[in-house]
């Protein structure tokens, strides 16, 4: 399969509602996707028997958590900037980063998320005291969930 051809096929896909493009032809294999909100993206592009290696690439967060305020007053809840895995200490041999009652500032180190083989440091954005613990070490998160609840005022 040549590019032009696939580019082709991109161009068709962005014209219509085809969400998904599969291709199969003398040990090549190709899948199109368009779930995302830019248009198709190549999500898989090998020689069908070889599996394709991961590599780690940088995500674009910022690694930052997001604060936002929520209903109760004088709480506001630390989440989650991106998709990975919660870790709540450096290393499995370290102390948690934070526990409940521990005094955060801005710039205070409250966990990592790995995303894509990538340890990414979230800060709490904010200055207060951790009231809850929302999720538990080694745990599979999504970009928006809440990871703690700590109360600044």
């Amino acid at each position: 399969m040549d590019i032009k051809l696939i580019k082709q096929v991109v161009d068709l896909m962005k014209r219509s509602d085809i969400s998904e493009f599969e291709f199969e032809e003398d040990g090549f294999k190709l899948r199109l996707s368009s779930k995302g909100a830019d248009g198709p993206q190549i999500i898989q592009a090998v020689p069908a028997g070889q599996t394709p290696a991961p590599f780690p690439v940088a995500t674009p967060a910022t690694g930052e958590a997001v604060a936002a305020p929520v209903e109760e007053k004088g709480i506001s809840i630390i989440k989650s900037p991106m998709v990975g895995t919660f870790y709540s200490a450096a290393s499995p041999e370290s102390p948690a980063f934070v526990k409940i009652g521990s005094k955060v500032s801005n710039d205070s180190v409250v966990c990592i998320i790995e995303a894509m083989k990538v340890m990414n440091e979230i800060q709490a954005e904010m200055s207060g005291t951790i009231s809850e613990l929302l999720v538990e070490n080694g745990e599979a998160i999504e970009y928006g969930q809440p990871l703690f609840k700590i109360k600044t005022a």
